[in-house]
């Protein structure tokens, strides 16, 4: 976030496996379940999804213990999607499934188009075996299968594994549950707070800080490529500077030791370079750096402040952020830095652009005379359209599939105001806080991890 640094911009299947005390998601180990019925039949029709969430059941995979906190979980995830109405288990007729079969009349009568139903069993050695099944009521036949076998203290990525599932089985693309996001922690006293680099699961669970505040950090981005993190410290002196912190070894890389400052960095889309923005004298251009050795190639020149740099999904173009024509506006560039076209023209001024993963959306903050909003708008600039405002809203990061966004939200109290990361659909619609135990910005959004 260069809100901070400048002035002038002011105001699936499964991972590896991973040892107990790494930054990576543990693993799990999935098999295919036995199917009872036919897993042959269509996905569920979800046209209109958005307007009337499709009504589900989730059996209880257990009343209590791991079971109860899988169901919970999976029902959360699917609930704040927005595209899924969990149907209150008080209402389910007893005895509703028989020998692992749905009873179907009895999940019809409740208007559900989705059933999933499930077991957990210790398998002994800390282990557990949890086997799930998603079935289509209205068709009467079961449409995924999957039992996987994990740590106890895996549960919740189960959870959401199971969730994304379903998710695909019935929306027909990608969930994003089982992802991870890096913020800002920001904890102590208003005149010296303390920032610290940490992660935590998408729906604020399992927070792990990776820096001791010693050293500000801002502005952290995820690599949608490996488990890696870039971000803006002022370690060793006092320059803000790019740094990357391996996230499996928990090693930290200085690669932006150059010009005035480094800040703003963006990963590519395959992971191996860098974009980031370079101060000098007064102004800042942005570079591309490689990863692997490859150099630095400068994509504009520093005649005016041009900074967080973010690229469409298939590398081909950069969305920018520039006062070359006066005030705080939007590009878009090639990636060779060719081509440069203004796309914002509003009554304000705009920062920190974000591309969808989808491609068809860039996110934004604008300011103007009614204050901060989060905005989207077409990567040509048309569609323009207001999704969320507030006393200061910024840092806007998409879900893996690009259906949410994350952004922070700052509020005004009687000691100094409040930070809190927040999700909203890209219509607008189903804002939601995101509990962390700190105060909480600067999110950036991770890879789906299986």
């Amino acid at each position: 976030m260069t809100r901070l640094l400048l002035p002038p911009f002011s105001r699936r299947r499964l991972l590896g496996a991973a040892g107990a005390a790494s930054l990576v998601a543990p693993a799990a180990y999935a098999q295919a379940a036995p199917a009872s019925t036919s897993n042959n039949g269509p996905a569920i029709n979800v046209s209109g999804a958005q307007n009337a969430p499709i009504p589900i059941a989730i059996s209880p995979f257990d009343t209590q213990g791991v079971g109860a906190q899988i169901t919970q979980v999976i029902s959360d995830d699917l609930g704040h999607s927005g595209l899924f109405r969990a149907i209150d288990p008080s209402s389910f007729v007893p005895n509703s499934i028989n020998n692992g079969t749905p009873v179907w009349q009895n999940w019809t009568l409740l208007g559900a188009q989705g059933l999933v139903t499930g077991d957990v069993q210790d398998a002994g050695g800390g282990q557990l075996r949890v086997e799930f099944r998603l079935w289509n009521v209205q068709q009467q036949a079961q449409v995924q299968g999957t039992a996987y076998t994990t740590t106890q203290d895996n549960w919740r990525r189960i959870a959401h594994i199971i969730a994304d599932t379903v998710y695909q089985q019935m929306i027909g693309e990608k969930g994003y549950f089982d992802s991870r996001v890096a913020f800002i922690s920001d904890a102590g006293p208003v005149t010296s707070p303390i920032r610290r680099l940490a992660i935590m699961d998408y729906d604020g669970a399992n927070v792990q800080f990776l820096t001791d505040g010693a050293n500000m950090a801002l502005s952290p981005q995820y690599n949608p490529a490996r488990q890696q993190l870039a971000f803006v410290s002022y370690r060793g002196g006092s320059n803000p500077r790019v740094y990357l912190f391996d996230l499996q070894s928990g090693s930290t890389q200085m690669v932006g030791g150059f010009g005035e400052m480094t800040i703003g960095p963006r990963f590519s889309p395959d992971g191996n370079s860098l974009l980031m923005s370079v101060s000098r004298n007064g102004g800042a251009a942005i570079v591309k750096a490689g990863l692997g050795g490859g150099g630095m190639t400068e994509l504009t020149d520093s005649n005016s402040i041009n900074v967080t740099p973010s690229y469409s999904p298939d590398g081909s173009q950069i969305v920018f952020n520039s006062d070359r024509d006066g005030n705080q506006q939007l590009f878009v560039m090639n990636a060779d830095g060719s081509g440069v076209k203004r796309i914002s023209f509003g009554p304000g001024q705009y920062a920190e652009p974000a591309w969808s993963p989808r491609g068809d959306l860039i996110a934004y903050t604008f300011w103007g005379s009614g204050g901060f909003s989060i905005g989207v708008m077409a990567p040509d600039g048309t569609g323009e359209r207001i999704i969320s405002q507030g006393f200061l809203v910024e840092g806007a990061t998409f879900c893996p599939n690009g259906r949410v966004i994350m952004f922070y939200r700052q509020s005004p109290t009687g000691s100094g105001h409040s930070s809190n990361l927040v999700t909203i659909g890209v219509d607008g619609f189903n804002e939601r806080l995101v509990d962390t135990p700190t105060y909480a910005s600067d999110p950036s959004w991770g890879p789906l991890l299986a």
